[in-house]
């Protein structure tokens, strides 16, 4: 895959006893005065809790200590580290499941500092809180800030009490009005500009900034209504939707992501509520009576009111913790079909297939094969991305990968396509990146009714391909070869893999490609902004070594036919693309498609383009589609769409 994997981190499950106690599924446990356990330790899988160093306040916390007290004015609360006693509020919602547990409790008497939030998270550990939603309590501990992910992943911190103790006052008290969160209230201006330094210790500003806004409504109630799924659900029971219906929509029901810019400031996750019989507790029973998750995709609605409190975590940042949920409206949105080609016309596609081995279920063979056959209308020659070994992530040092081609084309012919051929050339064990020990790789599919493939021998895992011969002569040295492996933009990454392809008699040459992923970049909700795109450096020189290749070829012959494809793993205007397109050489397609279209990849709700399709300056006629099919939806096949492109090769 392109991305990080969206693993769901300890804070992606919703205050699902809470729910279910004001729901009457369950009945409440009885108030008491209950220390929980030493609960200092952050779970195995986020970073630690402690304070920021430079934050600690050097005064003692007010004699009566309120949430908006602890919660400062800044991202980083002037008591951090500090002890506080009976601090007044309202249970909200209780997190009954994992190894982070723990209750939100929000102050019903607001300060009216816009900047300061009311509500705060008492962590319990792997101990499930004896409270319930409802309860008015006085919470004592230690005051903290949790780095999600650990410190270093650079995102921003939780206020939060550990070492917690507690007495419940009264029980069944109402709960605060959740915030609406809607066009009026978000600001578009994303987050303050550190020159790339942190913006903790900057006044939170929520009427100029988007995280600033949702930072000063850390742990409170907050809710959307009606809102727009602009991310489908996921396997880890999440899902995406946008609080500004009108901004920046894709032509299917999206969040376009265009620009550096603009990361879509309404956009917000909205965490899972399974029930408890998927996440046993020996505190509560299972009960089969509460909602399932939505199974949403792209373009449907959560109908009615959302809310919960309002929690950060490392897999998407600010998340609602719905204790209430929107029933999903169904907008029946369709996976599209592209047009077959013509006769004379050549159709050529590229498709990440998600490490793909024999260890894969059938039904995933079946489904790529279905949409190469039936959606994308059997193109003449597919570059693959994420073709892993015969043994898939079991590293035994085998590199082939015969078996997991010849399955996906025995596939594509029992779902009525043609007997396609491949060609790849197999990597280094342990040198191409991707899942440890599937050794992924580029590998090209060609319908050999259609079109032929030039076998040149001399083309190995280490061996560049080279430009030879000139104007109607020009060739590669070695078909199919890789084009520049030893040159350090590929270190543990996937090298491109060139092919020259005969159709109608003449030469096509085409580079299909898998740059390497964004993982160790800074998120957009980083706490340094701008966030540092790290993996960015290799991918601008990766992009300047098939720059220089197609240069080559198009020296040697003005009139080549020549096609980049793959996943590229950036976006049409960032550098990696810029550099790639370097000198008019080669046409990005994406840029001839509508704005609101410019997409094939869905990411914590943002709709945006990492795979690529590029023709060398000759070809100027050309139709691109990217064929919508996985990355809308909650069934998905690959989490990257296909796409496809045809031409017409003319005679000299």
């Amino acid at each position: 895959m392109s991305r990080r994997s969206p693993l769901r981190g300890p804070t992606a499950v919703a205050a699902l006893a809470a729910a279910a106690l004001a729901a009457g599924l369950l009945a409440a446990p009885p108030a008491a005065s209950a220390p929980a356990p030493s609960a200092g330790t952050a779970p195995a899988t986020a970073g630690p809790a402690t304070p920021s160093p430079g934050h600690r306040s050097e005064a003692p916390p007010p004699a009566r200590t309120r949430i908006h007290d602890i919660q400062g004015r800044t991202r980083i609360s002037p008591l951090a580290g500090q002890r506080v006693t009976g601090v007044p509020g309202t249970v909200t919602a209780v997190r009954a499941f994992g190894s982070a547990r723990g209750f939100w409790v929000q102050d019903p008497r607001p300060d009216r500092d816009p900047a300061t939030s009311e509500a705060i998270f008492v962590f319990t550990g792997s101990a499930t809180p004896a409270v319930a939603s409802g309860d008015s309590v006085l919470v004592s501990g230690t005051v903290t800030e949790y780095y999600p992910g650990g410190a270093a992943a650079g995102l921003q911190s939780v206020t939060e009490l550990t070492r917690a103790e507690w007495t419940v006052e009264s029980s069944g008290n109402p709960l605060p009005a959740a915030v609406p969160l809607r066009p009026s209230t978000i600001p578009d201006r994303y987050a303050p500009d550190a020159k790339g330094g942190s913006i903790e210790g900057l006044r939170l500003r929520p009427n100029r900034y988007a995280l600033d806004r949702y930072e000063s409504l850390e742990g409170m109630r907050v809710g959307v209504r009606d809102a727009p799924v602009v991310g489908a659900t996921s396997t880890h029971h999440e899902l995406w939707v946008t609080a500004e219906p009108g901004h920046a929509r894709t032509a299917r029901g999206g969040a376009l992501y265009s620009s550096y810019r603009d990361p879509n400031s309404g956009r917000v996750k909205i965490g899972s509520l399974l029930p408890l019989a998927q996440h046993p507790s020996s505190a509560f029973p299972a009960f089969p009576a509460f909602p399932a998750f939505p199974a949403a995709n792209v373009g449907d609605e959560l109908t009615g009111t959302t809310a919960g409190p309002l929690d950060y975590d490392n897999f998407g940042g600010y998340t609602i913790a719905a204790t209430e949920l929107g029933a999903r409206t169904d907008r029946r949105l369709a996976r599209e079909k592209t047009r077959p080609q013509a006769a004379d016309e050549l159709a050529v596609a590229t498709y990440n297939v998600e490490n793909l081995s024999p260890k894969t279920p059938p039904a995933k063979f079946e489904r790529l094969a279905e949409a190469l056959v039936d959606r994308l209308a059997a193109p003449d020659i597919v570059a693959l991305e994420e073709v892993q070994d015969d043994d898939g992530p079991a590293d035994s040092g085998h590199v082939g990968a015969g078996r997991t081609l010849e399955q996906l084309t025995d596939a594509i012919a029992a779902a009525g396509g043609p007997r396609y051929e491949w060609r790849q050339i197999d990597p280094v064990d342990g040198q191409d990146g991707g899942q440890p020990g599937g050794n992924i790789r580029n590998a090209f599919l060609f319908n050999p009714e259609r079109v032929s493939f030039t076998d040149i021998p001399g083309g190995d895992s280490t061996t560049p391909v080279k430009v030879v011969g000139r104007g109607g002569a020009t060739a590669l040295s070695a078909s199919p070869g890789r084009v520049a492996p030893a040159d350090p933009a590929w270190r543990d990454s996937r090298k491109p893999l060139a092919g020259q392809f005969s159709f109608r008699g003449r030469p096509v040459f085409v580079v299909a490609n898998h740059f390497n992923s964004k993982g160790g970049d800074q998120g957009v909700d980083s706490r340094f902004q701008p966030p540092a795109r790290t993996s960015e450096t290799q991918r601008l020189g990766q992009a300047k070594a098939v720059n220089a290749f197609v240069k080559e070829l198009v020296t040697a012959d003005p009139r080549a036919d020549v096609i980049v494809a793959g996943d590229l793993n950036d976006y049409q205007f960032s550098p990696a693309l810029k550099a790639l397109t370097a000198g008019g050489v080669l046409t990005d397609q994406v840029g001839r498609l509508p704005k609101q279209e410019r997409y094939g990849y869905v990411y914590q709700g943002n709709s945006q383009v990492l795979d690529h399709m590029l023709t060398s300056r000759h070809l100027r006629r050309v139709d691109y589609d990217i064929v919508h099919i996985n990355a809308e939806f909650a069934d998905q096949a690959s989490d990257h769409d296909p796409q496809v492109l045809r031409l017409r090769v003319r005679d000299r």
